[in-house]
Parts: structure tokens; C-alpha cells; sequence
């Protein structure tokens, strides 16, 4: 099996992570993993839903869909079953990085839009979201955001295509894996959510092992390159 652009194992799609796409929002950004393209924004309203209210905490929430333009055929403008399930799978995972006391009678909104999918969609607008909160708490509470964020989170898929276990899939390999395993993790270690299932039957406890370690290498590798793009406004201390 040759993996697209000539890719090994154990090696991501070219990264790019553009902040600031949208100047209107408090946080954007556009972020591409190989041919994948998700554009990420994050706003924050002085309110909390109505179960918070006069609790003293903060929420984040999370939208997802899919453009219409973003496959090759045509996406209707709806909220389907899988965008509930990935906005929610979003939402979560930032919420475990935020401590909502800090945060105060506030919430952050978070909206991923697909532009272009070719595999790792949700992966993608994880990774990509932790930096668009970031800039978004910057930009509202300046040096008080490294106390609202505990850790970054990263994600990313492995699996295995053609009987081997690989980082990263597009969407060939994804559609055809025998395994396909979502890994969410923060960027100091933790696994936040793992989703695995054995599209091609079932998968031994040892190859969750590899699969989770190829994960683990490709989400530092995630979370240096949001250090980086973030730079001065990396929230905590070098």
C-alpha cells in the first residue's frame, strides 16, 4: 500500500494552521491537514445557558457541519445524526480543558464548518478549535486565559488500512480500514475520549496498543505545531 504524497506510517498529512481567517471573530482559524480543510471560529457571550445561571460558571459549546461544497457531492444545509455526534464529540473535549469557574458567567461558542473533507474531519476541528478558544479567551480576558485553559488538546485518526496500523487517514484509507480508532488527548498526556471500532471485523488488544501509541506520537506532534502557531500568545509561561 503507498499512502498519498508518500507518506510513512507513522507520519501526519502536511499541517497548515492559518489564525485569524475571519477578523470578526474573537478566535478563527483555518486549519488544513492534507486536503482536509475546516475553518474554526470561537466567540464568547456575557451569558450562560439557563441551567448555569447564578452558579458562578462558565459553559463552552460547539457546532459542526459540513458545507455543501465539501464533498463531491452535494451537502444539504441540515444537522444530520453524525454532525450531532462529532459538535458534541467538540464540545466535550474542549470543556475538559476548561476550568468553567475561572471562565465565569460566560460562554464560549465554538463553530467548525468542513470546507473541504477528505478524511478526519472531526480530528481536525479539535485541533483546530483549542487554538481559535485560545486566541478567543486572549482577546477577552489578556493574561487571565492561562488560567482558563488547563492544557491544549489535540486529536487525531489512526487505524488499520490493508493490515497496517497508520497515522492519520484520508479519506481512501479511511473507507476501506479494517480498524478506525479517534484519538483526544490533552497536550500534557491524558486521553480525553477514544473512539475505535472494527470496521472489517475485530482488532486484539495488542494492536489498540500500537494504534495508541502511533496516536500518542501524532498528537505531540499536533500540539508543538499549536505552540507554534500560537507563539507569543501561547497561553502559559515558556
Amino acid at each position: 500500500m503507498n499512502r498519498s504524497q508518500g507518506r510513512r506510517d507513522d507520519e501526519l498529512r502536511p499541517v497548515e494552521i492559518v489564525r485569524g481567517f475571519t477578523p470578526n471573530a474573537s478566535g478563527s482559524v483555518l486549519f488544513k491537514a492534507g486536503a482536509t480543510t475546516v475553518l474554526v471560529t470561537a466567540q464568547i457571550s456575557d451569558s450562560v445557558p439557563p441551567f448555569l445561571e447564578g452558579k458562578g460558571v462558565g459553559w463552552l459549546t460547539a457546532e459542526y457541519a459540513m458545507l455543501p461544497g465539501s464533498t463531491p457531492t452535494r451537502v444539504q444545509r441540515r444537522t444530520d445524526g453524525r454532525a450531532t455526534e462529532i459538535q458534541r464529540l467538540i464540545g466535550r473535549s474542549l470543556r475538559a480543558i476548561v476550568d468553567r469557574k475561572a471562565l465565569g458567567p460566560c460562554t464560549v461558542h465554538v463553530d467548525a464548518d468542513v470546507l473541504n473533507a477528505d478524511g478526519g474531519t472531526r480530528t481536525a476541528a479539535i485541533t483546530a478549535s483549542f487554538v481559535a478558544v485560545a486566541d478567543a479567551l486572549k482577546r477577552k480576558f489578556g493574561d487571565r486565559a492561562g488560567t482558563i485553559l488547563r492544557d491544549s488538546i489535540a486529536a487525531v485518526s489512526v487505524g488499520i488500512v490493508a493490515g497496517r496500523p497508520v497515522l492519520d487517514l484520508d479519506y481512501p484509507e479511511d473507507s476501506t480500514a479494517d480498524v478506525d480508532v479517534n484519538v483526544v488527548r490533552l497536550g500534557g498526556g491524558g486521553l480525553v475520549e477514544v473512539q475505535g471500532t472494527g470496521e472489517g471485523g475485530v482488532f486484539s488488544r495488542s494492536q489498540l496498543t500500537e494504534l495508541l501509541d502511533l496516536a500518542e506520537a501524532g498528537i505531540d506532534r499536533l500540539a508543538a505545531l499549536q505552540k507554534e502557531a500560537l507563539g507569543a500568545d501561547w497561553p502559559w509561561p515558556a
